[in-house]
Order: C-alpha cells, then structure tokens, then sequence
C-alpha cells in the first residue's frame, strides 16, 4: 500500500512496522492497513500531508500510544482489548467482568 507522496523514510517506516505486525501473527490485509495509518498520521502530525483530522494532530503520537497500549508495558493492554480477545475465545460472563478479572480469564496476571 506505498504511496509515491511518500518519502523514502516513510516507505522504510511502512515497511517496518508491516513486518512487525506480521510477525506477531497479524495477516496480510491487516498489517498492511495498520502500517499505512500509522505512517499516515505520522505524516498529518509532521505537517507532510495536505489533509490531517484533528485527532491525528491532537493525539499523542502513534509510536507512544502502541507503547502504552501494547501486551507488555505498564499498563498492559487496554480493556476493550481483553474484553475483544475474550469475545473471540468465547469466554462466558465477560460482559460484566473488570479488566482483572479479564486478564485472570485470559491467563495472564
């Protein structure tokens, strides 16, 4: 999904993080939309695009919101992600279910 309004370092970029997310097991399709939109709101955020939303100027930066969000960091991951994970694993009860008792669910803390 390169574009050519993209620089040499945003294709490199791309290409990095669509391999990432491939390796820890996303498809194709997805990686590749993950990858675009990140370098894109990259983009908007350093002034490199015609068009930019809001958000992808007022948001924290992409690479410090997936650190913060991510499985490992302090926060571990976000609620709505457990509670998508648990939906995809079938798991009972979990629309009343905290975020600890989510993770418990899933195995983790």
């Amino acid at each position: 999904m390169p574009q050519q309004a993209w620089s040499a370092k945003r294709e490199r970029e791309y290409q990095h993080i669509k391999d990432g997310l491939k390796e820890r097991g996303h498809s194709d399709s997805e990686a590749e939309e993950i990858a675009a939109r990140t370098v894109n709101k990259d983009r908007a955020r350093a002034g490199e695009s015609s068009q930019r939303s809001r958000t992808s100027t007022r948001d924290i930066s992409s690479s410090r919101r997936g650190g913060l969000r991510s499985h490992r960091g302090e926060g571990g991951r976000t609620k709505d992600q457990l509670y998508a994970e648990a939906r995809r694993r079938g798991i009972k009860g979990r629309s009343s279910m905290s975020k600890a008792q989510l993770e418990r669910a899933l195995g983790g803390r």
